[in-house]
């Protein structure tokens, strides 16, 4: 016999599934493709006249300063969805980060408006650092919110697969503009403008599948018994700091190795210090976001299966164990080389991202979910990734030699295995506002774990 409620809720998840992958595909596309911009054109476009080496490290600082505005985005979304709920912002963020991605595509150069042209470029690159801010925690919080208990691990990767998905699109279609026109001229003045340019396509795409999808049912219970608190980021810090320090530091290592290819510094390294293919670069960059993308999805199902603690700690053992070997294979000069050190990078990636959306919705209390875990994840980005690309290239600069690289990698994958160990594995607590005292105690392993409370089903 079938279970009409069963089947609708079957349904409302694989909407929702779909509107987060796909929204946070467009987001992380709109990021990327700026990330790619920036170490195949911007140093030359925008910052020419500071002198080769210096442009190339502008041209990455400004990937990293959208990430200091990234806190702003999180406040600011976080704030109002803990108080009006979580779709309104993911609608406002894709229109954010679209509309300033498609600006940049029309933006003039600096040898047609001067010093203009990187001020406007920065300008736009910091509106998309407040919507990737604000996008993020409401993504997750659809996803996880929706799911049942058993399966939030699966559920939460779904928005995590978009970040790898848009890292993909980015990099094929820029490799598609550079296989189809000539990497000199005709690429420097109108060919990169194209995929940025694109992105006005896919806000319209997104927005009409985010509009469709349902508010999540434990901001609706929130709303339906008035337990918004009014001004959640005070809550947040006056009762559970530690927990945002504590998560935002399980972010730092993954996003400061994704950003060696994300932030676009493997690419740089690869086509400038190394003489290699632009084309060829950005297309096993490709193949390297298709296997984070298959790690994601399978850490997914790790989470629900051995927690997501554990699945974590072999994802940072896997990472750390990789920092040497990969510029040890980029650095052959080979195609096979890079092939061979994105892939097994990749892998390590993608167990330490996946599991990143149900840990961090079962830390926080319902109440304050989503500023706290858009706040952790802005300022894990902050630490991690912001300037991990300008960083790289300054070590590279100043040693000669990518081993001081991988040194800093290293550091910071061992500083995300601590953050790790000191949280508790919180598969299957319950999310709904009845359960909030449970929720807001037992969450560091530095006290006692809170008792299950006795109240209605799970949320």
């Amino acid at each position: 016999m079938n279970n009409p409620g069963a089947a609708s809720a079957a349904t409302t998840q694989r909407r929702v599934a779909l509107a987060t992958i796909i929204g946070t595909t467009i987001e992380w596309y709109d990021y990327f493709i700026y990330a790619t911009g920036a170490a195949l054109v911007f140093a030359e476009l925008f910052f020419k006249p500071a002198g080769e080496n210096i442009a190339l490290l502008l041209s990455f600082a400004t990937v990293g300063i959208s990430f200091l505005f990234r806190p702003l985005g999180a406040f600011l979304a976080g704030h109002f969805g803990d108080l009006i709920g979580r779709r309104a912002m993911l609608v406002l963020t894709l229109i954010l980060m679209g509309g300033a991605t498609t600006l940049i595509g029309a933006l003039p150069t600096y040898s047609q408006i001067g010093m203009g042209a990187p001020i406007l470029l920065l300008v736009l690159r910091i509106i998309q650092g407040i919507s990737a801010g604000g996008e993020w925690g409401g993504a997750v919080l659809m996803a996880v919110e929706h799911a049942p208990a058993k399966r939030r691990g699966r559920a939460g990767s779904f928005p995590q697969l978009g970040v790898p998905l848009g890292m993909l699109i980015a990099s094929g279609v820029m490799a598609l503009m550079t296989g189809v026109i000539s990497p000199g001229k005709a690429f420097l003045e109108w060919g990169w403008r194209v995929p940025f340019l694109l992105s006005v396509v896919l806000i319209v795409i997104g927005f009409f599948v985010r509009r469709a999808v349902e508010e999540s049912p434990v901001f609706a219970e929130l709303a339906e018994r008035g337990r918004q608190v009014k001004v959640p980021i005070v809550q947040l810090f006056r009762k559970h700091w530690h927990l945002v320090i504590l998560a935002a530091l399980v972010f730092v290592g993954n996003n400061a190795a994704g950003y060696m290819t994300t932030g676009g510094f493997i690419q740089g390294y690869a086509t400038g210090k190394l003489k290699m293919d632009a084309t060829a670069v950005l297309v096993a960059t490709t193949v390297g976001a298709a296997m984070w993308f298959v790690a994601t999805w399978v850490s997914g199902i790790l989470a629900d299966t051995i927690g997501r603690k554990k699945t974590y700690l072999i994802g940072f053992v896997l990472q750390g164990l990789m920092v040497f070997p990969l510029f040890f294979f980029v650095n052959t000069g080979t195609l096979g080389g890079l092939y061979v050190g994105l892939i097994l990078f990749s892998i390590g990636l993608g167990l330490t991202y996946g599991p990143q959306a149900a840990w961090y919705s079962e830390i926080f209390p319902a109440s304050v979910r989503f500023s706290g875990v858009s706040i952790s994840y802005a300022i894990g980005a902050i630490l991690g990734g912001a300037f991990a690309p300008t960083i790289a290239q300054a070590l590279l600069q100043a040693t000669g030699s990518t081993a001081s690289i991988s040194t800093y990698l290293l550091i910071v994958t061992v500083v995300s295995i601590a953050a790790v160990l000191c949280l508790r594995d919180r598969r299957g607590i319950p999310l709904g506002p009845d359960h909030e005292a449970e929720q807001a105690t037992g969450a560091t392993v530095f006290g006692p774990q809170a008792a299950p409370a006795t109240a209605p089903a799970q949320v």
